[in-house]
């Protein structure tokens, strides 16, 4: 009897793998990781793509429609808009990465942490992300580039940051409280095992993969926080080309009526954004299903 009990678990079990696959490899986000791809290899070989030097001015062609000569038009400096999208995605999504790697190297350490501390100093911490993440985030970015200063891209990159970590260290937190009793834990711990050497060699190996999805979103976040900067004139200067300082030409876009300035730009913003989102949401639901099976 319990051979066959333990048969028809096994058969539901099969069954229930084979459906997610099946509805796994449906989502596959293949259109998001291929545009991604041909992206991120454009703009680290802009140079054997670009047909003019993106800091060019050509007076003579200001606000120049799509054409022939340049592809995507010029801005309000005569600067080829194809050129600049390519060079300056370096600048944003080295930015994006930095910010990424920043925020989440603070949610690792401090989500670890509070998870691995006692009850008050736990809940302590756990408030005080909360009261960070109830403030808008675009309002503390600007606060700290304020006190900052003049804005570079380190700086930049830095700010977004050490303001994002708060989402992924709750999670890490949650992951660690899980695990933080196992046996290979305690045992680590009684041998006199130190909180970096817990946290990389065994709570990491067994959160990163249920953070996977909002690490990668993350990165989408930094680049939407860098434009939105460059947008409202606290951004990156000018003069450092990026899809940010692209973007914040779109106001005299709107004045001289050069859809272009515009349209094009903020089409490769949105089509990186939710391609990132896109491949966060499958890693996602790819966690969500191993813990099923």
């Amino acid at each position: 009897m319990g051979l066959k009990i333990r048969e028809v678990h096994m058969k539901n079990r099969e069954s229930w793998r084979s459906k997610y696959e099946r509805r796994d490899n449906f989502k596959r986000p293949y259109f998001s990781i291929a545009f991604l791809a041909v992206l991120t290899t454009g703009c680290l070989f802009a140079e054997f793509i670009m047909p003019q030097d993106p800091v060019y001015m050509n007076l003579a062609e200001i606000n120049a429609a799509p054409s022939g000569a340049h592809l995507f038009g010029t801005d309000t400096l005569g600067r080829d808009i194809f050129s600049m999208i390519w060079y300056g995605g370096r600048i944003s999504l080295s930015v994006a990465l930095i910010a990424t790697l920043i925020s989440t190297l603070i949610a690792a350490l401090y989500g670890t942490a509070s998870g691995l501390a006692g009850r008050r100093v736990d809940e302590f911490m756990m408030r005080g992300t909360e009261l960070l993440m109830s403030i808008p985030n675009i309002l503390l970015i600007i606060f700290i580039q304020a006190m900052i200063g003049e804005p570079t891209v380190i700086s930049i990159a830095v700010v977004i940051g050490i303001t994002g970590w708060m989402p992924v260290a709750k999670m890490v937190r949650s992951e660690v409280k899980q695990i933080r009793n196992s046996d290979y834990i305690l045992a680590a711990r009684t041998m006199g095992g130190r909180f970096l050497y817990l946290l990389t060699r065994h709570l990491s190996p067994n959160f990163m993969p249920a953070i996977m999805f909002m690490i990668v979103t993350s990165v989408g976040s930094a680049i939407a926080a860098e434009a939105t900067l460059s947008f409202l004139g606290i951004g990156l200067p000018t003069n450092v080309i990026s899809w940010g300082s692209l973007m914040s030409l779109s106001q005299q876009a709107i004045l001289s009526g050069s859809w272009h300035l515009l349209i094009i730009p903020g089409a490769v913003l949105v089509l990186t954004i939710i391609s990132i989102t896109d491949i966060g949401e499958y890693l996602r639901a790819a966690g969500r299903r191993e813990r099923l099976l």
